[in-house]
């Protein structure tokens, strides 16, 4: 017998899920939010959430997609309504639950709802916007805003204000709480900047300018909160057969969860979520909590991933179960990274951060695809992990063997065989994988041109263009990358002193 879809109705036939959804559902908009990943519905949304069933915010998400892949069928035919499985170990305790999220009223995608979401700027109670466009979204590009709709998100986002900014008079309580999640420094700062400027670049006006630089608020912002992919069959299955339902939306997270924003007393007051939930955390100063999560969680995720990968492993679960990966990565966090944070850090904090860290990676309910950590390969290794390893050299001139060993991994994942409709296929034990980065092509290129392996990692660490800075130059690391370009990763064995 197949099981009901969630829906408002099934909730209906069953008050006892969740009894007092329908004067949740009845909430305002009072969110815009660009993107529908799983790390927002997850994390950010999950605080709205649970904000509106305690009575604190009282207010729903509209959620722009903005990307042309996939559709929102699914988000219609549950009017958005989804499933959260929470699962891990908290305080010792092991954790297993499931919430209904209602947080999200309607989802719209930029590509054919454009007219309707420049419509919801004329909202008066829709004062904050919120986004996950990955890491290479936050960018400058030549983009018309009059489109419909813009090609970019800063575009997007730089249209949207201006119709805000048009329909009500450039008011300054129609002021917006803007607050970026994609995972790059200062995220909040460098996209005001950009709208900023695309503001100037079509001359839009001063008064538009000087309505977004006084009256609306970028706030920098971190997440952290482990929510993987799309959840296995196998666990999709088990998880409905227990709700007594199916959900197509149902999403997978762990137990912890952060929300690191930086902002004072009115942005709290903006953002009143925050008083649900302690993982929501409101501070002038957020770089502390950036910079371990940065450097400890996402940059050991980038320095292992292809390495876990093409050792024929697929989960970060399957990586701490076996015991010689297992110990690299702790070494490679604990010995190599930690004391590398190029940011003022107590030791013991960062050492406890990180043994918090290992237990996040051993959660049992938790199938942390490594493919998927590898999408904007190129860029996550640039942003998290190449600061890290300038500092390292700050401390000392001995070669970090480990992150030589994971960056060797990362330039052989790296290797593209197939080249068809625009997207690019590496392969490994006869089976082909996705190559989902946007230096694929400069990988492509780099490969084919190179006499050997040694050549390419020779070529790619002294590309300043893609790094900044020579890696060459720094003592020992090229050599310890290049002893490890080889067509079969091994594990490495070297333990480093501590």
């Amino acid at each position: 017998m197949s099981l009901p879809q969630l829906s408002p109705e099934l909730l209906d036939q069953h008050p006892e899920i969740l009894p007092n959804h329908r004067s949740l559902l009845a909430l305002p908009e009072k969110i815009i939010q660009f993107g529908t990943g799983v790390l927002l519905r997850g994390l950010p949304d999950y605080f709205v959430n649970k904000a509106n069933q305690q009575g604190i915010f009282n207010g729903r998400i509209v959620v722009v997609k903005s990307t042309s892949s996939g559709g929102t069928d699914a988000f219609k035919q549950q009017q958005s309504l989804y499933s959260h499985s929470i699962r891990g170990i908290a305080d010792g305790k092991q954790v297993d639950e499931t919430v209904i999220n209602c947080a999200i009223s309607r989802t719209l995608a930029a590509s054919e709802d454009w007219a309707e979401i420049l419509k919801c700027a004329h909202n008066p109670e829709l004062k904050i916007a919120i986004s996950n466009t990955t890491e290479v979204g936050i960018q400058l590009t030549d983009d018309d805003i009059f489109a419909s709709p813009p090609a970019s998100f800063p575009g997007k986002l730089t249209a949207y204000l201006y119709e805000r900014f048009k329909a009500f008079g450039g008011s300054r309580e129609s002021g917006m709480v803007i607050v970026p999640t994609e995972l790059i420094v200062g995220n909040g700062t460098k996209l005001r900047s950009i709208v900023l400027e695309q503001a100037s670049r079509h001359q839009l006006g001063d008064a538009f300018i000087n309505w977004l630089e006084n009256d609306n608020f970028f706030c920098n912002s971190l997440v952290d909160r482990i929510v993987p992919g799309k959840p296995d069959a196998e666990s999709v299955e088990l998880i409905s057969e227990k709700l007594g339902f199916r959900d197509d939306l149902l999403i997978i997270s762990e137990v912890y969860s952060l929300w690191a924003i930086e902002g004072d007393a009115h942005i709290r007051s903006v953002l009143s979520f925050a008083e649900a939930d302690s993982g929501v955390v409101i501070e002038p100063d957020i770089d502390l909590y950036r910079e371990l999560k940065l450097r400890l969680l996402n940059g050991t995720h980038t320095l292992s991933s292809g390495l876990c990968f093409l050792q024929g492993l697929e989960t970060v679960k399957e990586s701490m179960d076996t015991p010689e990966i297992a110990q690299f990565i702790s070494d490679l966090m604990l010995n190599e990274l930690a004391p590398a944070i190029p940011f003022k850090v107590d030791p013991q904090r960062a050492h406890e951060f990180g043994n918090q860290v290992l237990d996040r990676f051993r959660n049992p309910f938790i199938r942390h695809q490594l493919i998927d950590i590898t999408v904007q390969y190129t860029a996550k290794m640039k942003m998290r992990n190449i600061p890290t390893l300038l500092q390292h050299y700050k401390n000392t001139d001995e070669a970090p063997l480990l992150f030589a060993r994971g960056f060797a991994a990362f330039l052989n994942f790296m290797k593209p065989v197939v080249h068809k409709d625009d997207a690019y296929y590496g392969e490994h034990n006869g089976q082909p994988y996705s190559i989902r980065c946007d230096s694929a092509a400069y990988f492509d290129e780099k490969w084919k041109n190179a006499a050997s392996p040694i050549d390419l990692a020779q070529q790619v660490l002294s590309d300043t263009d893609l790094w900044d800075t020579d890696l060459n130059l720094l003592p020992g690391f090229a050599d310890a990358v290049k002893e490890n370009m080889v067509d079969k990763v091994e594990v490495l064995t070297i333990i480093p002193k501590n």
